[in-house]
């Protein structure tokens, strides 16, 4: 589900952050997110104990400027953002370029591992693995899953390959008994339903940035949630390609008004490398 409601203020943040900061070595003024966050929908006290959290998980720094508190990103978040950057403009949202190679990884816990086979499952299914079968999962594309389970301490308990299928294996079936299609598809159309109705209107100048803000964030957690599937094993109405093509007319529609309000709302100052 990609509705406002699902969308938590770290991940706002961040998108903030990626939109505002990334690269521009400046901090920006917790006042100044506040404002912003407060236009998306977003309380002050939600947004002061999101930055404290952040602060305390190392994807932010402090940095006083007299009485004013200001925070930049850490070499963690830093890292995160450019990945998103990475996911929304370069690899985008259609797998046009599958060379015909798949990632397979089985599995054997000890029955008494719940914990571990949850945990494993669910970091499997972030990568875009889908369960061929219950011990044998499968991804498309060459995908590096050694941090994954050295994180788990599971490498002795997991063996990964590379494969082809076979020339009469029927792709588009086992696609679509591995991974929930509708599921994924129903975020994508969810996501034109939100924003389609933008692609010829403009918001209120003040709006503009909370707006991409919002649309950015929505968009990240849609494509976060797609193993990028080889299109042409797909059903020919797969609706990924129309939702990107929302989201960048949308966001090429609010982008010269989000730089006008960042520029009026924001206060940034240049980042200071002796602050921890």
């Amino acid at each position: 589900m990609t509705g406002e409601e699902s969308l938590r203020p770290q991940s706002l943040l961040l998108t903030f952050l990626g939109d505002q900061v990334l690269g521009r070595d400046v901090c920006v003024y917790s006042g100044s997110v506040i404002d912003v966050f407060a236009r998306a929908g977003v309380g002050e006290q939600a947004t002061r104990s999101t930055l404290t959290r952040m602060v305390n998980r190392g994807l932010l720094r402090r940095q006083r400027e007299g009485r004013r508190m200001y925070f930049g990103l850490t070499e963690h978040s830093t890292a995160v953002l450019r990945d998103g950057e990475h996911r929304i403009w370069q690899t985008g949202a259609v797998n046009r370029q599958w060379d015909g190679t798949w990632t397979l990884l089985g599995f054997s816990l000890p029955e008494s591992w719940q914990r571990q086979r949850h945990d494993l499952r669910a970091k499997l299914t972030w990568s875009g693995f889908g369960p061929l079968f219950s011990g044998l999962w499968i991804a498309p594309g060459e995908v590096d899953v050694s941090e994954l389970v050295s994180e788990l301490g599971l490498a002795a308990h997991v063996k990964v390959f590379r494969a082809h299928a076979d020339a009469g294996m029927d792709i588009g079936a086992m696609i679509e008994e591995t991974w929930e299609l509708s599921e994924l598809a129903a975020r994508y159309e969810e996501f034109v339903r939100r924003w389609e109705a933008w692609e010829s209107r403009l918001p209120d100048a003040d709006d503009a940035l909370a707006l991409r803000l919002r649309l950015h964030s929505e968009w990240l957690q849609v494509i976060r949630r797609d193993p990028r599937l080889p299109v042409k094993h797909l059903p020919d109405d797969w609706p990924a390609e129309r939702a990107e093509k929302t989201f960048r007319a949308v966001h090429d529609r609010f982008t010269p008004l989000a730089r006008e309000a960042a520029e009026r709302l924001l206060d940034l100052v240049p980042a200071r490398p002796d602050q921890a």
